[in-house]
């Protein structure tokens, strides 16, 4: 019987699979398939959910089949990501678009990244004093004790580390160790690589013309060729999403969700406070927000239903330069800095509403100026190396906790919520990079505003 029902529910996955493939060959917009493939997925995990049981061995072996799909896709666009990052920051120098004026560049990124995670964290305290969380309210169970020994250990390895070593540890000391994604900090230190690369070819052009051309030929041949692979993965967007989130409702525990509702109520009143400070930035920089809006929807969608910010580098970037028009480098800068720096969700949210909630459990008042005043500024210092993938989040709790001398156990309370808090707070991590990139350029005018301000009905993040 429960062989019928696994084979029941994979035939069913597949037909959701053909209503989409067959809008495909309908020439449905790329836009409306992904909403489409969303809306899918909510409705089929919500069914599977209510007929099975998020704990149900059916269900779980049901959801190996549909990860084939879903987290194949995730992989599928973490193979292109250090590639992508690579080739396009090299790229951008051979179209001289960043070399001259690449500090103020990077350093305006930098600042917009780590700034607007210090207003993050600002906006999670708020939240957290709002809504009157309290660590020392929630029921600690076994997967709750359990977690919390497993961020102790794991605190054991990363507590402690200054500013200095963390900034130290954006150093590619080995470049092809970097490649292979070995370290937290590997894009970043895969976009120094790049930017040194990038600077002795514009050094080669003034010593050795022929010699750089040939190899600015080279670096656009292999330019176009992985943006050729970036298209084939793109196309198939629909599908990853309508996997993932329907993996993730069916195995939703609802009841500890709702037992939980007050903290992920704070999460995401603070989460969307925060994306309407980015909406705010775009506006203060002269720019249409409600096109940002319209132009990143698919992105952010993909951010929220992956929980990878490594894994939606590709749409970040081709985002950011076929729709909202800025530039190969910045947006390149701006994404692969956004991996693990100023995320604004996992950095900046997420660890602040953790220290005033756990504050009171030994006797700190989360009131007192002094403290909050220090929690911002270690929210801010330690976002610098906070990895874009699962487990980010967890890092820079473990950083500010243990910088706060707060018990870095009590982190594991909310993991029966956790992934769909992650989900919100992935999303706002992207939009964070995006909004610094088409920030920067727009300030040094370098957006075109044309791209920007043009409908969609001539875009697609698809590609051809």
């Amino acid at each position: 019987m429960d062989n019928l029902l696994l084979i029941v529910n994979i035939i069913a996955f597949l037909f959701l699979i053909g209503l989409l493939y067959t809008m495909h060959r309908k020439n449905v917009s790329f836009s409306k398939r992904v909403f489409t493939g969303l809306g899918l997925g909510i409705l089929f995990g919500f069914i599977l959910n209510f007929a099975y049981g998020a704990d149900s061995a059916i269900l779980a072996k049901s959801v190996s089949w549909f990860n084939i799909v879903g987290t194949g896709y995730v992989k599928l666009l973490q193979m292109i990501v250090v590639p992508l990052v690579f080739i396009s920051i090299l790229g951008a120098f051979t179209k001289v678009t960043i070399g001259k004026n690449f500090g103020k560049m990077a350093g305006m990124i930098l600042g917009i990244l780590v700034g607007t995670t210090a207003i993050a964290a600002a906006i999670g305290i708020s939240a957290s004093l709002l809504f009157g969380l309290d660590a020392s309210e929630i029921v600690q169970g076994e997967a709750e004790t359990a977690r919390g020994v497993s961020i102790e250990e794991r605190s054991a390895n990363v507590a402690g580390k200054a500013l200095p070593d963390q900034i130290l540890d954006l150093l590619p000391a080995n470049p092809f160790l970097d490649f292979t994604g070995a370290r937290p900090t590997s894009t970043i230190g895969v976009v120094i690589f790049a930017a040194f690369l990038g600077f002795a070819y514009l050094a080669l052009t003034r010593r050795d013309e022929e010699n750089a051309n040939l190899v600015k030929r080279g670096i656009d041949a292999l330019y176009s060729l992985i943006m050729g692979v970036v298209r084939i993965v793109l196309r198939l967007t629909p599908y990853g999403i309508l996997a993932i989130i329907a993996r993730t409702v069916a195995t939703s525990d609802f009841a500890a969700i709702f037992s939980l509702g007050k903290f992920v109520l704070a999460s995401y009143v603070a989460l969307l406070v925060m994306y309407l400070v980015h909406l705010i930035i775009i506006t203060v920089s002269g720019l249409n927000p409600i096109t940002y809006v319209k132009k990143t929807a698919e992105a952010l969608l993909f951010a929220f239903s992956s929980r990878s910010s490594a894994g939606t580098l590709p749409l970040n970037i081709k985002t950011q330069t076929d729709r909202l028009g800025v530039p190969d480098g910045v947006a390149n800068f701006a994404g692969s800095f956004g991996l693990s720096i100023g995320q604004n969700g996992c950095a900046g949210v997420y660890p602040a509403m953790l220290a005033v909630m756990i504050a009171p459990t030994v006797g700190q008042n989360p009131l007192e100026p002094t403290f909050l005043i220090t929690l911002i500024a270690i929210v801010a210092i330690s976002s610098f190396g906070v990895a874009g993938v699962g487990g980010g989040a967890t890092f820079a709790a473990i950083l500010v906790l243990s910088a706060l001398n707060l018990p870095v156990a009590l982190a594991g309370l909310l993991i029966s919520v956790e992934p769909l808090i992650d989900m919100g707070r992935t999303a706002l991590n992207v939009s964070g990079s995006m909004t610094a990139g088409v920030t920067t350029a727009r300030i040094n005018g370098e957006l075109d505003k044309d791209v920007y301000n043009d409908s969609m009905e001539h875009q697609s993040i698809e590609g051809a």
